[in-house]
């Protein structure tokens, strides 16, 4: 037990869940042994309490930092801005020039709305289209935060957002009369979502534009002309996809303009900024509803995106974490192959994962944690990708890691017990109470 793990034991008696992100919690990694805490952070490395240094090959602060940890150009402009003041009575111009750069980046939108947390984006997006469109109803597609409007789902039928990322999201504390307001449907099914709009008097429609697989059979056009058609307000959410792939949305590889988009995460990379940009036949919908809130008024987000995205676009960073990322999922199945082991790789290369087929998935990754932990790698089955990444790390990871994958192998063939190799319990998938 080093400080990190004897500091999350006091944790979870003051802080309820152990920590602010469910993604975070060490249980999702290493139950008992996970550090836990970071003392420091730079490039793609990060230093525990106890001052052991540790190459993240795993989720890069939950995807917001493309450009590395502490990145020295972004960090310069912010340190800039701290000897000029974080906050006034006044506002921030940043916040003005970031909208102009956002606006040109998205030539069918006109107008854009900032705050600083994915949910919150999500949230003002969904007050703004329901007051746009005139009509209650939510058509969802993957997962959009924690706010009541998106939770209320699981009031219809019981766990409806398993397969939207996280199973088993309880609704307590949800008001039960936003039942039936919200209604998922599953990627790429076009008939089901049609089924949905013509029976459920639907006002928005609101989806990631690809997870862990692309469209098929035209149904980012089908949703478009079904949107269109319908008077429905359609809405790209990208604060995980955004960045990835093209410098902005990736709904521009697929020609489908929606009516509103949401950027978050790695456009500040690891500073707090998300935007909601949109046309202005929906966006100014705002002046009839009420959005406001202090903290979406600081100066820090708007100027860490600036420059964040003036380095994305001169290094082309999404080119770089794309192909870093295509390497890490060849290396993996390699691996798999040469250990004649059965995975599964799904999600774009610069934001990836995979899965064992077998019952003991879920060990099999505490694992590759535990064993990668002991090698000096924050590891599991996701790797986010920085430019900071380096072929060199990634030969290392996979020197580290094919001995676990050998491990992993006699356990498969049942030479040896899963368990038996276990320092703690097995890493938890989805919401589970903590105390």
């Amino acid at each position: 037990m080093g400080k990190g793990q004897d500091l999350y034991v006091k944790a979870k008696t003051l802080i309820p869940g152990g920590t602010m992100l469910l993604s975070k919690r060490p249980e999702m990694f290493l139950p008992d042994h996970w550090p836990s805490y970071f003392s420091k952070s730079k490039g793609c490395k990060v230093w525990d309490l106890d001052g052991k240094e540790l190459i993240d090959m795993s989720i890069m602060g939950i995807g917001t930092n493309t450009l590395g940890y502490g990145n020295d150009e972004v960090d310069a402009a912010v340190m800039e801005t701290i000897k000029s003041g974080n906050m006034s009575t006044l506002n921030c111009p940043e916040e003005v020039y970031l909208a102009e750069k956002l606006i040109e980046m998205n030539p069918w939108a006109d107008m854009v709305r900032f705050a600083r947390t994915g949910g919150e984006a999500n949230s003002i997006a969904i007050r703004i289209a329901r007051a746009a469109s005139g009509k209650d109803n939510v058509a969802i597609c993957g997962y959009h935060g924690w706010h009541d409007w998106y939770l209320s789902a699981n009031h219809n039928g019981g766990d409806d957002l398993s397969s939207h990322l996280i199973p088993g999201l309880s609704p307590k504390g949800v008001p039960k009369n936003l039942k039936n307001s919200v209604f998922p449907f599953h990627y790429n099914n076009y008939e089901e979502l049609l089924d949905i709009v013509e029976n459920n008097n639907i006002g928005v429609i609101k989806m990631e534009v690809m997870r862990n697989f692309g469209p098929e059979n035209n149904f980012l056009e089908k949703v478009r002309a079904l949107a269109t058609s319908k008077n429905i307000v359609l809405i790209f959410d990208e604060c995980s996809s955004g960045f990835r792939e093209t410098f902005g949305g990736i709904y521009q590889k697929f020609n489908v303009d929606p009516d509103m988009i949401m950027m978050g995460k790695t456009i500040g990379n690891g500073y707090a900024l998300t935007a909601v940009v949109g046309s202005k036949a929906v966006m100014e919908a705002a002046q009839n509803t009420f959005i406001s809130s202090t903290f979406w008024t600081e100066r820090i987000g708007p100027t860490a995106a600036l420059a964040t995205l003036k380095v994305m676009e001169r290094v082309k960073s999404w080119e770089t974490i794309t192909a870093t990322g295509s390497k890490m999922q060849k290396g993996w199945q390699n691996l798999a192959d040469t250990h004649k082991l059965d995975i599964t790789i799904s999600g774009i290369p610069a934001m990836t994962t995979y899965g064992f087929n077998s019952d003991h998935a879920a060990a099999y990754k505490t694992l590759i944690t535990q064993n990668m932990l002991k090698k000096g790698f924050l590891a599991s089955t996701h790797f986010y990708a920085c430019t900071a990444h380096t072929d060199e790390h990634l030969d290392a990871y996979f020197d580290a890691l094919d001995d676990v994958y050998a491990t992993i192998a006699k356990c498969e063939s049942q030479a040896q017990d899963i368990h038996s190799v276990l320092d703690g319990p097995v890493c938890h998938s989805g919401f589970k109470r903590l105390n």
